[in-house]
């Protein structure tokens, strides 16, 4: 996986941590650079760590299923960005509060995440190095997190669903793009 699909990917990925950080952002009176940052913190380090642990699964399954790898990172990749349209097109901003506690921040980071757990799995089939890979996703989504309680505070919910669209297309396109690489068509 090259830079320019690992950075599409970290991007997809973020979409929803970013929508959710425009929620609160929206819910807080006064932004921080300390309250932006552990908003940033919390879902950057799931996007991070929910890969990793997807990864370590897939490789404990790779030699199994070899043949049919591309399949499922297609579906996989289908399925997470059909969701994440599915949720932008139905416009709600998840009754979301300003709370940056940690049950309500972990309940929030893992929600998020999800989705990076199955692509971790196709991680360890498309042979990725993943501490650079997890890295990268890590910190892409802790800038687009810290960004999005500021521009959520700004600017209200305005851009929520074109993140989550763009988002959910960006994952659709790259499962399409893994599946005719492996067929050879592209």
């Amino acid at each position: 996986m090259g830079f320019i699909e690992l950075f599409l990917l970290a991007v997809g990925l973020s979409m929803d941590a970013f929508a959710v950080s425009v929620c609160k952002g929206l819910a807080m009176r006064r932004i921080t650079i300390q309250k932006a940052s552990i908003v940033g913190l919390w879902f950057g380090g799931f996007q991070a760590l929910m890969p990793l642990v997807g990864y370590f699964l897939g490789v404990q399954f790779q030699d199994k299923i070899t043949a049919i790898d591309h399949w499922i990172a297609f579906i996989l990749l289908g399925i997470i960005g059909i969701n994440m349209v599915r949720e932008a097109l139905s416009g709600d901003c998840e009754n979301t509060s300003d709370s940056l506690d940690v049950k309500t921040m972990f309940v929030l980071a893992v929600a998020t995440s999800i989705d990076a757990l199955a692509v971790g799995i196709t991680f360890a089939f498309l042979q990725v190095e993943i501490i650079p890979a997890v890295s990268f996703i890590g910190v892409t989504t802790f800038i687009l997190s810290a960004a999005g309680v500021k521009i959520g505070n700004v600017f209200g919910t305005k851009y929520k669903a074109k993140a989550e669209l763009a988002g959910g297309v960006i994952l659709i396109l790259l499962g399409i793009k893994i599946l005719l690489e492996h067929l050879g068509i592209f």
